[in-house]
C-alpha cells in the first residue's frame, strides 16, 4: 500500500465516532508501530488534520468540528473542485490589474491561503495543470467591470453592440440579468429594451458601455431559463427542432461522453455508430459543431439543417478545387 493511500485510508478508519486504538489501525493498515507514530506525525503537525489521542476511550479520534476543513494535498479535490480553483485563479489573474484591482487581491490571497491549508501553492498548480483556451476573445477590461457592476448592483446599463452578424453597431438600454461564462467568453443575458425582448449579449461585442443610475427590469428566473436556456448553446428561445446526428463508430468513442445538450437523447446502433439527439432554437452554433466533425458525422434529420450542412461542405470543397 502506497504511503499516499494509506493516508487516505486514515481518514476513512476515524470518520466514525468511536474511538479507534492504535493496534487495530496497525493491523488494518498492516503498518509497524513505527511507521504508524511516522503518519499519526506526519497527519497532525503537516497535514493539519484534527487528530488526537482520547485517553478516557482508549483510542484515536478524529475531530469532526474541523474535519471537513482539513484535507490531505489534492487528495480530497475532485476533479470538478480542482478545475474551479485553477479557473478562479486564472480568471483572477486575467482581471487584475485591469478589473477591480486591490479588491480582487484579498480574494486572490484568501484563495492561496485555502490551497496552501490543503498542501497546495499556487506555483506547484501552475506547474502541475494546465488550461488550454480556445476560441477565446478579447474584451475591454472596463467594459467588463461596469457589465459586472450593472449586473450585481442591478442597473440598467447603456451600450453600444456590434452585431458580429449583421455588421451593424446600435445602441441600446438592456436590464442585465446574470453573466455567463461560456466557452471561454463572457456573455451578459439581458432585457434588451430596444427590441423588448430577452437576449445574449457578447461582452467583447460592446463598445462603450455606461452603468445607468435607472433599477433595472427584473425578469422572472424561470422566465429567464425558460428563454435563454432550452437553446443549443449560447443561443436563446424555446427549442423548435430536434437535430438527429448519427456519428461513425470510430467518432462515438469521444462523443458518446460528451453532453452538447441537458435535454439530449442518445443511443447505440448495431454497427457501432452513435445517434444524438439535440434540440435546438437557432442552428447557428449548432451547424458549425457539426461541420468540425467532417465526414464522421451525418445529419439525419431535419432536412432544413441537413441542407445546410451539405451546401456548407460543398462551398468548402469548392475552395479547394
Amino acid at each position: 500500500m502506497s504511503e499516499l493511500v494509506r493516508l487516505y485510508r486514515y481518514k476513512e478508519l476515524l470518520g466514525g465516532r468511536r474511538a479507534v486504538p492504535a493496534g487495530e489501525l496497525q493491523s488494518a493498515l498492516e503498518i509497524s508501530r513505527a511507521t504508524f507514530k511516522r503518519d499519526i506525525a506526519k497527519l497532525r503537525d503537516q497535514l493539519k488534520m484534527p487528530i488526537r489521542f482520547d485517553k478516557e476511550r482508549g483510542g484515536y479520534v478524529m475531530d469532526i468540528a474541523h474535519a471537513d476543513s482539513s484535507e490531505l494535498p489534492g487528495l480530497w479535490f475532485s476533479p470538478q473542485e480542482i478545475l474551479a480553483l485553477v479557473t478562479i485563479q486564472q480568471l483572477l489573474a486575467q482581471l487584475e490589474p485591469g478589473i477591480l484591482g486591490p479588491k480582487l487581491r484579498p480574494l486572490q490571497e484568501r484563495l492561496s491561503d485555502l490551497m496552501s491549508r490543503h498542501g497546495l501553492t499556487a506555483g506547484d498548480v501552475a506547474r502541475r495543470i494546465r488550461l488550454v483556451h480556445a476560441g477565446k476573445r478579447q474584451l475591454h477590461p472596463a467594459h467588463f467591470e461596469s457589465v459586472a457592476a450593472g449586473t450585481l448592483g442591478r442597473k440598467r446599463l447603456r451600450v453600444r453592440h456590434f452585431n458580429r452578424q449583421t455588421g451593424e453597431t446600435l445602441d441600446r438600454v438592456i436590464s442585465p440579468q446574470r453573466l455567463v461564462h461560456y466557452r471561454d467568453n463572457w456573455y451578459v443575458d439581458a432585457w434588451c429594451h430596444l427590441r423588448e425582448g430577452l437576449r445574449s449579449f457578447s461582452v467583447d461585442a460592446l463598445t462603450q458601455v455606461d452603468v445607468m443610475e435607472e433599477g433595472a427590469l427584473e425578469i422572472e428566473p424561470g422566465r429567464l431559463d425558460e428563454h435563454l436556456g432550452g437553446g443549443y448553446g449560447i443561443f436563446g428561445g424555446a427549442a423548435t427542432a430536434v437535430a438527429r446526428l448519427r456519428f461513425t463508430p470510430e467518432r462515438a468513442r469521444w462523443v458518446r461522453r460528451e453532453q452538447w445538450h441537458p435535454n439530449q437523447q442518445a443511443w447505440d446502433e448495431a454497427d457501432g455508430s452513435y445517434v444524438l439527439e439535440v434540440p435546438y432554437a437557432d442552428d447557428r452554433e449548432i451547424l458549425g459543431d457539426i461541420l468540425r466533425f467532417g465526414d464522421d458525422v451525418e445529419v439525419v434529420e431535419p432536412q432544413g439543417l441537413r441542407v445546410k450542412v451539405r451546401q456548407a461542405l460543398v462551398e468548402a470543397a469548392g475552395r479547394y478545387v
